[in-house]
């Protein structure tokens, strides 16, 4: 199929940005956005939202996006942090496990271990989020055709019977794992299927079993079963492995037959709000920009459930892009918007090959998760060391590098009161932290770039509101103190800049402020 790319240039955009699919990502993306006063739209092809938990797990470095989005506060009542997981073999319990045992919370680490809940509830906290703003899905409104040109992308979709056309500068592609942008725009999407391993789930309900614990049963020689149960409602989310071979659609009977075969218990299902079944897929793109499209999430690169790792994955993708749209749009350079994919493709990469490393492990003997590199899992140690993005302008030896996540770390103002590193950092801005005395009056004149000066416990007492102090230590240990320091922190969390000439950092800015 050609894509036209000989659009005519008279033609003006309606919007700034077109948002392809309303799912986790795209929301994720739209919520960005929006507190960037970027003019979006975000449509979805769906009658109606969706009611079921494709994923259930908000890893810590997820929970840190969400913070910085504003929305932390009204999700964390909705889930809950070290599930115990109930063993049994048939109806008898084998043993308890905090799967996440001796897993804490440290300053520079407020979200240590993931947030158990269902994705559905997370997608309906943001919807809330875009209302707020007056932004709302636009649901029924299907992508039928894709034109585009080096200015303006033109988006035919569906709605009400009748097609419309949408004029934008720039569309997402956040449609899920049969995304319709990629097979439009014929991007190679390659990897495997694994046919031998197929899967029930969907979400029910039970009186039977409580919602203290995870309830699992990995000893059946038919394979795995899990009930897990959801917080502030009475779903569980019910998981069964099932032979490939077994064609059977997905019923609250066949639900219940497993059920009852692998248990030996006396548990009834009943109100089922999802039913499904899948087979593990396990895929990426080979390119995630096609002119003024981007292809993110599913869409982009679908996991191995195992380890939660593909929901999560999405939303760094959208919270990747998210800054860079905006600066573009506000006219900076343009070479900004290509860092997408060189960042993003090979963090895709890692993390299939991390998910199905899990997959493979959890199909031994055992049917465990290992638990010695959670920061890996939890998305902590991800980087952008080898990006374009990111500038090493010292040779001092520093706990951190360029492309690194910025730790948190509690501060105190002026006053003595206390305040999170996170604080500052939470927003659409640049984070400037430098802890000596530097001239900034040349970083001014940049938009969207905060400046604040991190005084060491017992020296110099700062000024102003400008200027904290390291009480405690936290940020010496995390940042280290040689004098003049500085460190550009991204809209994203992760630095840009580490320095300790200003002529360095202004360089550094002006070539991200390039028109």
């Amino acid at each position: 199929m050609e894509i036209n790319t000989h659009k005519k240039k008279t033609v003006s955009a309606d919007i700034e940005v077109l948002i392809v699919g309303a799912g986790l990502t795209g929301l994720t993306l739209a919520c960005d956005l929006l507190r960037r006063g970027i003019n979006f739209r975000i449509i979805d092809k769906s009658p109606e939202y969706f009611p079921g938990s494709r994923g259930k797990g908000l890893v810590p470095r997820s929970l840190e996006v969400f913070d910085d989005l504003g929305v932390i506060d009204e999700l964390l009542p909705y889930g809950y942090f070290h599930p115990i997981i109930r063993e049994y073999d048939g109806p008898n319990v084998l043993k308890d496990e905090d799967v996440h045992k001796g897993i804490s919370n440290t300053p520079n680490t407020p979200y240590a271990s993931p947030l158990w809940m269902p994705q559905f509830q997370i997608e309906h906290t943001l919807r809330e989020q875009l209302a707020k703003g007056g932004k709302y899905v636009e649901l029924a409104t299907e992508l039928t055709n894709i034109e585009q040109n080096e200015n303006i992308v033109t988006a035919t979709v569906q709605k009400e019977g009748q097609p419309q056309e949408i004029n934008c500068l720039y569309l997402v592609a956040s449609d899920g794992g049969r995304s319709f942008v990629r097979k439009f725009l014929q991007v190679g999407f390659w990897g495997e299927t694994r046919e031998t391993i197929r899967a029930f789930v969907g979400d029910v309900h039970t009186d039977a079993l409580d919602h203290e614990h995870t309830h699992m049963w990995k000893k059946h020689p038919d394979g795995f079963l899990a009930l897990t149960p959801f917080a502030k409602n009475d779903i569980f989310q019910f998981q069964a492995q099932v032979d490939p071979d077994f064609e059977a659609e997905p019923t609250l009977e066949l639900f219940q037959q497993i059920l009852n075969q692998r248990t030996g218990m006396d548990i009834k299902l009943y109100d089922p709000t999802w039913l499904s079944s899948f087979k593990v897929n396990i895929r990426m793109v080979d390119r995630s920009i096609i002119g003024r499209v981007f292809i993110a999430g599913d869409a982009a690169h679908v996991h191995s459930p195992t380890g939660g790792q593909g929901m999560n994955t999405g939303i760094q993708d959208a919270y990747n892009l998210g800054w860079k749209l905006g600066l573009v749009l506000q006219g900076t350079n343009s070479r900004l918007l290509q860092t997408y994919q060189e960042e993003r493709l090979p963090v895709a990469a890692a993390v299939l090959k991390l998910s199905t490393q899990l997959l493979d492990k959890f199909k031994s003997a055992e049917r465990s998760l290992p638990t010695d590199d959670n920061n890996e899992r939890f998305q902590l140690r991800l980087n952008y060391r080898n990006s374009s993005l990111s500038k090493q302008a010292t040779l001092l030896p520093l706990p951190l590098q360029a492309g690194d996540r910025a730790p948190d770390a509690p501060l105190q103002n002026s006053n003595g009161g206390p305040i999170r590193l996170f604080d500052l950092f939470r927003g659409p801005h640049f984070t400037i932290l430098f802890t000596g005395d530097i001239p900034t009056d040349n970083l001014t004149q940049h938009k969207n770039i905060k400046l604040f000066r991190i005084a060491q416990h017992g020296g110099a007492q700062p000024g102003g509101a400008d200027s904290f102090v390291d009480a405690d230590g936290y940020f010496s240990s995390a940042y280290g103190v040689p004098q003049n320091l500085i460190y550009a922190v991204r809209p994203d969390g992760y630095i840009g800049f580490i320095g300790d000439d200003t002529l360095d950092l202004i360089s550094y800015m002006d070539f991200l402020y390039r028109t």
